[in-house]
């Protein structure tokens, strides 16, 4: 076994917690057709090898165009609890033990798919993950950007009576022409609640948008984030507070926010001193669970066995865990270390 071998294995195996991945992107093509038969969905791609074929986007729009289409075969409690399932099944592979995931209500009550039925099947999926794969979960509720703020807050209203299943809330979708201040009321509304507060930003948005969502949402961390290096000051912040960024190595390839793997800025990042994370954000769409995300990184950026165990102790510190749990994922990360050198 060859010294890249040997890191692979490592990476598979070393705990690691996941904070940027929405369960509406973890739909694969196999899935999607599936539930289209289940619920009588026509779908406008042949079979799944046409599917995988349109996954050839040039923006983030052009993703999110067919990540909505897709969801449209997410109908009933039983699909939403495949959906989730079926990302915990192949997390645990990865040895993930703990998950901060996001959901997009809106893309569903939109469609007349009841708040309620979507909350029971990821939630009874959670349970379930919990108790037969030892993986823990926290559910961060995401109002989608290009849809109006009052939307948002009447999709806050519809998530009151499920306040003990949901861990956060958030903000993703078309970020160009979408400031985070767009939101302002919405979030005060979630903070004054007791929600943690997270939001995409410098994706595709320029670095005000990352001092936006801190400063006018109250983002306890920033999803993405890698667009932060164009300010200096605010790399300097980011840095001194300790924000978090979930960032999605291969997400960010193939949306085109570098050409290239090896011109990604991780190391960049990880150099200046930010508390930075490894995520998936959509892999049935962008070609890689986080372990995928993490091999490619080593493979590309040159990421060494160091910078794997502190990425995968960030992801911990980066939660919404308890401090003593995450000082306990954090012990057994050192543990299994000490145990394959």
């Amino acid at each position: 076994m060859t010294q890249a071998d040997r890191l692979e294995t490592f990476i598979r195996g070393i705990p690691k917690a996941e904070l940027h991945v929405h369960i509406e992107g973890t739909l694969e093509p196999e899935l999607m057709f599936s539930l289209a038969r289940r619920n009588g969905i026509a779908l406008p791609w042949m079979g799944v090898e046409e599917l995988r074929k349109a996954y050839d986007f040039h923006n983030l729009q052009s993703f999110l165009d067919i990540y909505y289409k897709g969801a449209d075969v997410l109908q009933h409690v039983q699909d939403f609890y495949d959906l989730t399932w079926a990302y915990f099944e192949r997390a645990a592979r990865d040895n993930v033990r703990h998950v901060e995931l996001f959901f997009d209500p809106q893309t569903h009550t939109r469609r007349d798919v009841p708040f309620e039925t979507v909350m029971t099947g990821i939630h009874g999926a959670q349970v379930d993950a919990e108790k037969r794969l030892g993986i823990t979960s926290k559910l961060i509720l995401c109002f989608l950007r290009h849809l109006s703020e009052e939307s948002a807050i009447e999709t806050l209203h519809l998530a009151v009576p499920f306040r003990p299943w949901i861990g956060g809330v958030g903000l993703d979708s078309s970020e160009s022409g979408n400031p985070p201040g767009k939101f302002r009321e919405v979030f005060a509304e979630a903070r004054e609640a007791l929600f943690p507060v997270v939001a995409h930003a410098g994706e595709e948005g320029p670095p005000d948008y990352i001092r936006e969502a801190l400063d006018v949402l109250g983002a306890q961390r920033i999803d993405h984030g890698v667009r932060c290096l164009e300010d200096d000051a605010l790399v300097e912040r980011l840095a001194r507070e300790q924000v978090p960024l979930t960032v999605c190595p291969l997400s960010n390839i193939k949306l085109r926010v570098f050409p290239h793997l090896a011109q990604h800025n991780l190391k960049q990042l990880m150099g200046r001193g930010l508390r930075v994370t490894i995520n998936s954000d959509d892999p049935a769409y962008f070609g890689g669970y986080i372990g995928d995300n993490y091999t490619a990184c080593v493979r590309e950026l040159g990421l060494t066995r160091d910078d794997v165990i502190a990425l995968a102790k960030n992801s911990f510190a980066a939660s919404f865990l308890g401090e003593e749990d995450k000082q306990r994922h954090i012990a057994a990360i050192d543990a299994y270390a000490a145990a394959n050198p």
